[in-house]
């Protein structure tokens, strides 16, 4: 098979399974002339079971108008806002602390980060998880 041209690739990131075909989805990708409502259909459907994330897509697209998505894991502050039931993280996260994280919760956090990270072990991986969460005014346990 002969090596589809590339185009553009686009990266969005959209709540798990309510993509809709309005902005930012429609304005991002609909300039490229690919099936808006087929990419909805498709991604809606991925990510289904993930419902209440936000999932990161990287969208392929190819001059045949075609295209191909990659699904990335949930940043980190979205992960560390469930884990901990947060509607949002801390407006002055130097003085006003709007939660804590257990070691346990930082593991499991960046266990599931870990495809996305450049982090080649386990420990700098959850390293990555607490400088976020200390940014998000969030305690963490050592």
């Amino acid at each position: 098979m002969a090596k589809k041209e590339i185009t553009a690739v686009v990266k969005l990131q959209l709540p798990a399974g309510k993509a809709t075909s309005g902005p930012p989805v429609g304005s991002t990708l609909g300039p490229h002339g690919i099936n808006i409502g087929g990419f909805v259909k498709e991604f809606n459907e991925k990510t289904a079971s993930q419902e209440g994330l936000v999932i990161p897509a990287v969208i392929t697209i190819y001059k045949d108008r075609s295209f191909d998505f990659v699904l990335k894991t949930p940043p980190v502050a979205v992960l560390i806002k469930k884990e901990l039931g947060l509607a949002s993280a801390s407006p002055k996260p130097n003085t006003q602390k709007v939660g804590k994280l257990t070691k346990a919760q930082v593991q499991k956090i960046a266990e599931l980060k870990m495809p996305d990270l450049n982090a080649v072990t386990l420990e700098a991986a959850m390293s990555m998880v607490k400088g976020s969460a200390r940014s998000m005014g969030i305690e963490v346990e050592d």
